[in-house]
């Protein structure tokens, strides 16, 4: 798939990017190229091939959930203005 200086143009147009002559040219040529890569991946032959969700198939490390600060709600509680119920009562924001 090949992509034209015109629709480039027009992509900086509908993004609101403003680009020069040079840039204008670079960033055809660049896009392009991303292009040609993504043709070339396209004909590979995936045939058989297990989708991986990480390339390295790692596994995410988890640490167990414990417990490892006290209870302080009653004692942040008592300095607060308003309580109810063991909840923080705030002012009403959306009316």
């Amino acid at each position: 798939m090949a992509i034209e200086r015109q629709q480039v143009e027009q992509l900086a147009h509908l993004a609101r990017i403003a680009l020069d002559e040079s840039t204008l040219s670079r960033t055809t040529r660049s896009l392009a190229d991303v292009l040609a890569l993504i043709d070339q991946l396209q004909a590979v032959d995936t045939t058989g091939i297990e989708p991986m969700a990480h390339p390295l198939d790692a596994v995410q490390r988890l640490r167990a959930d414990i417990v490892t600060e006290p209870d302080q709600r009653d004692v942040l509680q008592a300095i607060a203005p308003a309580v109810q119920d063991g909840l923080f009562l705030v002012p009403k924001v959306i009316e």
